[in-house]
């Protein structure tokens, strides 16, 4: 009888848990079991229909344990080894995990040669603590983002989007940019901001939107934002004063704005890819800075993965559900028909994902 493992596959509108082939690693390849994983908002995009990404199995954020190694792999990634996925291979466009190749949200991973050979795979700390990995790849975005503002010395730090990358930057803010720059954060909704009201490390300003603030001093913004609303909250945070600007969410082809007139917003994101060139390329429009990013670096998927170990606390409380397979296909489900972030009577911020016990992996 063939191996089969469990995983979510997503097939039109349709989320369920369902049984899959289980490949054995060929020459190059890696197959691993998942330990927990992240739902990310651009997996939230592809359900609600807003993204074409082809993979049926999607996750590309968390920690796994090798299982099996291929011909040819370094004895680094021997069984029982803890490792990482950098999810975006910055020169194969064909590695885009749980984009066009099949993600996290399963219990058996195959890696293929590109990934391995490319560096993709990391080895990890037996010492991380792996309740905390879908916090791993946001944070590198993170730290991307703010390693490259932070060469423009700002003052304020105007955040815009109150889902997960948007929070952390807040609470990474004070790391990575001094504890002189003054923070404020948008909220797109209510819920979000009684969330902000709430939480452990608020931002210094709170704000239902930009319009009518103006920053006089120096200021950097960090755009978090869906893919649909990225270039009106560039046009908010132009209107409020920023003077150099991170697109981190992502763009529709040809997006554009006539506040910078002649820039192809998506091309200047695009520019800069899993790290590269380093530093960023930098777009120029008068008096403002723009760039943006797809995926990240190893650097800043170790960065991160070191200040989490660093001060677990002071990012726990953003894991607002955990669930295994079953829960996460509901909650799947609940996210591709509503556009809201209630799950259970709670804000949805970060959905951790259990899938292979520590104690199991190896079966």
């Amino acid at each position: 009888m063939s191996a089969t493992h469990r995983a979510i596959v997503r097939s039109g509108a349709s989320v369920a848990v369902e049984s899959r082939p289980t490949v054995a690693p060929g020459p190059g390849e890696l197959s691993v079991a998942p330990v927990y994983a992240g739902l990310c908002g651009t997996d939230i995009q592809m359900l609600r229909g807003l993204r074409d990404d082809p993979a049926p199995v999607i996750g590309h954020e968390g920690v796994a344990r090798v299982v099996a190694a291929g011909a040819g792999v370094p004895a680094t990634f021997a069984p029982g080894r803890l490792v990482a996925v950098n999810p975006t291979h910055p020169t194969d466009p064909g590695f885009l995990l749980g984009h066009n190749v099949d993600g996290l949200l399963q219990e058996r991973t195959l890696l293929p040669a590109t990934a391995v050979a490319g560096g993709m795979v990391l080895p990890l700390p037996e010492t991380t603590d792996v309740t905390l990995a879908p916090l791993l790849e946001p944070l590198a975005v993170v730290c991307y983002a703010l390693g490259e503002l932070a060469r423009f010395a700002p003052a304020t730090l105007l955040v815009v989007g109150d889902g997960i990358v948007g929070h952390l930057a807040v609470r990474a803010s004070r790391r990575l940019l001094g504890e002189h720059v003054r923070v404020a954060l948008v909220h797109h909704t209510e819920p979000g901001r009684r969330f902000s009201e709430a939480s452990p490390y608020p931002a210094d300003l709170l704000l239902d939107g930009p319009a009518g603030v103006t920053f006089d001093e120096p200021t950097a913004a960090l755009l978090a934002t869906p893919r649909d609303a990225t270039v009106a909250a560039l046009e908010s945070a132009l209107g409020a004063g920023a003077d150099v600007v991170d697109l981190v969410g992502g763009l529709p082809p040809g997006a554009a704005t006539p506040l910078l007139p002649g820039v192809d917003l998506a091309a200047a994101r695009a520019a800069n890819c899993g790290g590269l060139p380093d530093p960023a390329r930098i777009t120029t429009a008068g008096r403002v800075r723009l760039f943006g990013h797809r995926g990240v670096a190893n650097r800043h998927l170790l960065q991160a993965a070191a200040e989490l170990d660093r001060d677990p606390g002071r990012y726990r409380d953003l894991i607002t559900h955990v669930t295994g397979l079953e829960g996460a296909a509901r909650v799947m489900r609940l996210l591709a028909g509503s556009r809201g972030r209630d799950v259970d009577g709670r804000r949805l911020i970060k959905l951790a994902i259990r899938i292979s016990e520590e104690d199991r992996w190896r079966c």
